[in-house]
């Protein structure tokens, strides 16, 4: 069942105290942005090395961001059925969720934090995510919504109908000591159509699709998104400090 807007449920996570993931003290967060799309496996294996070495206080907390090329990602519940037409490479993950596209145009954001140091709630940092995604979003006038019953961040689309919402951003997380990795994936002008070979984080209900910035007649880019990402996530989690645009080390 959906919620209505009058429904209690509809935001409880929109009533969670945020302001304890912005960490007292220590190094601000690294912040790395590629230009050249990176394959999954690379990024992975790249986000297992980091945070090994942040959980050992060996390096800083570090968030990525990048694009990748065309493929879908299935997370832990993931199931096969959702897969409707395998026109790109899948690969099982341990996020949490189930089956996305990822591919040029989309702004992915793989940010590991020390949760132990900031504060080891799960459920309050998937909502501090969401966070940064509604406010990233605000800079371009559009606004984001939560939805208790469907991870991610929706925006309203009355032009197409009553009850329609379109999903602009999706939400997959995982935790290795306390340590977060996995991230945010925000829309900003993928080709949507590669949606549709996929039920979208099991989505099926028709009046649910998928949308970006450009797609709601926003003529944004990667880099404005990327200007948006920094001033939300320090008005989230605090400051960060930005290094050369290259790949994790």
């Amino acid at each position: 069942m959906v919620n209505s807007p009058q429904n209690p449920r509809q935001n409880q996570r929109q009533e969670l105290d945020l302001t304890s993931f912005s960490a007292a003290g220590g190094d601000p967060v690294e912040w790395r942005i590629s230009d050249a799309p990176v394959p999954y496996a690379e990024a992975v294996a790249a986000m297992e090395a980091r945070v090994a070495a942040i959980a050992a206080g060996e390096a800083a907390e570090l968030v990525w961001l990048l694009e990748h090329p065309s493929l879908y990602t299935s997370g832990t519940s993931g199931k096969a059925t959702d897969l409707l037409d395998p026109r790109f490479p899948i690969f099982a993950t341990g996020r949490g969720g189930q089956l996305t596209y990822h591919g040029p145009g989309q702004r992915v954001a793989y940010v590991m934090l020390n949760l132990k140091r900031r504060r080891p709630d799960v459920r309050a940092y998937v909502a501090s995510l969401e966070e940064l995604i509604l406010r990233t979003l605000a800079a371009f006038n559009v606004r984001g919504e939560r939805r208790e019953d469907r991870v991610g961040v929706w925006v309203k689309r009355p032009d197409k109908g009553e009850g329609f919402e379109d999903k602009i951003a999706a939400i997959g997380v995982r935790l290795r000591r306390w340590v977060s990795f996995h991230g945010i994936a925000i829309n900003v002008e993928p080709e949507l159509s590669h949606f549709s070979a996929i039920v979208p984080c099991g989505v099926a209900d028709p009046r649910f699709g998928v949308t970006s910035l450009v797609d709601l007649g926003h003529p944004v880019g990667l880099a404005d998104v990327d200007i948006a990402l920094k001033q939300a996530f320090e008005d989230v989690f605090g400051p960060i400090e930005t290094r050369q645009r290259d790949a994790v080390t």
